[in-house]
């Protein structure tokens, strides 16, 4: 099921509902940090795969060979957001917002080599997915588009603005970013925006290298990007004084700063953490769903 329906209220947006609650410290700082390039925060972590290679095995062996590592962190990112909702917050009109819905953006390439056409997915997932759940739905929508005849609703907007001489494509994203910033885009452009969705992910490793500090975009409302590098392995000293292999994915993170504070990102990414040391909780949904504030 959805977040819980909520009446909706004047200064509420069609994808999210202003947050009236927060103290006066968040409610300025989208006036002092217009731009979200002004509220960059950086992140860099390692997360330990050993129990998930374990795990992924075993799912292979129970007949899901689909799922691999881009499917996990998508499924440990929802279940991170469904417990850690200001995740999913966004700055729109100087105003603070919770996002209605769980929308992950991720870029793809249609073939791997340099002229390989890409492409970016924008698909919506439930607080209480399982990691079925959401690899099926990634599975499909990448499927559909690794095909180079598909042209999904993002390819087909750029197109069409791109048909349009220089001077009117430039009073159309001046007109979009006004009315997006009184929260009046025209849906069906908000449908097709991967800028409007609630993290941007990339996974570089299936690319060879590792994970870039990716900025996040003016345009849109997306609040987190996540670049995911390929497995690494290094040796380290146990507490017995003992040489012990430590498998890892490196994760490159940029984040706005003004939807939470530095300590509720820290305990959410911490909690990302915990499920890759045991993702068998993602086979069944959260036993709760955390709403954010009013």
């Amino acid at each position: 099921m959805p977040y819980a329906r909520r009446r909706r209220r004047l200064g509420d947006r069609y994808d999210g509902r202003r947050l009236r609650t927060l103290n006066a410290f968040y409610q300025i700082t989208p006036y002092i940090m217009r731009e979200r390039s002004d509220a960059h925060d950086y992140y860099e972590d390692r997360v330990d795969i050993s129990r998930t290679e374990a795990w992924l095995r075993e799912l292979r062996n129970r007949g899901r060979p689909d799922i691999g590592y881009l499917q996990v962190f998508m499924a440990a990112m929802v279940r991170t957001i469904s417990q850690w909702p200001r995740i999913n917050r966004f700055v729109a009109g100087r105003r603070i917002f919770a996002r209605d819905k769980i929308v992950l953006t991720v870029a793809i390439k249609k073939q791997l080599h340099e002229d390989g056409t890409e492409t970016t997915v924008k698909i919506e997932f439930n607080p209480e997915d399982t990691v079925f759940d959401v690899s099926d739905r990634i599975n499909a929508a990448i499927g559909l588009n690794k095909l180079d005849a598909t042209k999904n609703q993002t390819d087909n907007t750029a197109f069409l603005f791109m048909l349009f001489p220089r001077f009117l494509i430039r009073f159309l994203i001046w007109l979009m970013r006004t009315l997006d910033f009184y929260g009046l885009m025209p849906k069906a452009v908000h449908g097709a925006s991967p800028f409007h969705s609630t993290a941007f992910i990339t996974n570089m490793g299936s690319l060879g290298i590792q994970p870039i500090y990716h900025h996040i975009y003016d345009f849109g409302t997306v609040s987190v990007f996540v670049a995911i590098g390929g497995k690494e392995k290094e040796y380290r000293l146990n507490s017995d004084g003992e040489v012990e292999e430590f498998r890892f994915i490196p994760i490159k993170v940029v984040n706005d700063e003004r939807i939470c504070d530095g300590y509720y990102y820290a305990k959410a990414f911490k909690y990302l953490r915990q499920i890759f040391k045991n993702p068998e909780i993602l086979e069944n949904p959260p036993e709760s769903i955390v709403e954010d504030a009013d």
